[in-house]
């Protein structure tokens, strides 16, 4: 009988197969568009009442605007912020310890 842990494994393993596979397909609709998982379910510490959190980063805010409607329409989240990738960049790298986590756990799923 497997373990709870290898259990936990399996079931992150078959969720972030699935995401990867629809992010891909949603990306593909918006060029320079980039999908990335962050929260419990990228750290591993996910349960059953956790949400699907992603970052929608384009290059312009109403890319990625665009983008984060895209992946809404899909499903895919149940939060998903929508930045430009300069507006990403500035605060995965800031002092702000909420967005250095991110910066820091954020799984992108747009890429295999």
């Amino acid at each position: 009988m497997p373990s709870l842990a290898a259990i936990r494994e399996q079931r992150q393993s078959a969720r972030l197969t699935a995401l990867r596979a629809s992010a891909a397909d949603v990306a593909a609709n918006h060029p320079g568009g980039e999908v990335w998982l962050f929260g419990s379910l990228a750290r591993g510490d996910w349960d059953a009442c956790s949400d699907v959190d992603l970052l929608a980063i384009a290059p312009t805010q109403q890319q990625a605007d665009a983008l984060a409607d895209a992946l809404l329409g899909a499903r895919m989240g149940d939060d998903v912020l929508a930045l430009s990738q300069e507006r990403w960049q500035q605060l995965k790298g800031s002092d702000d310890p909420y967005w250095r986590a991110i910066g820091r756990d954020a799984l992108r799923l747009d890429q295999p």
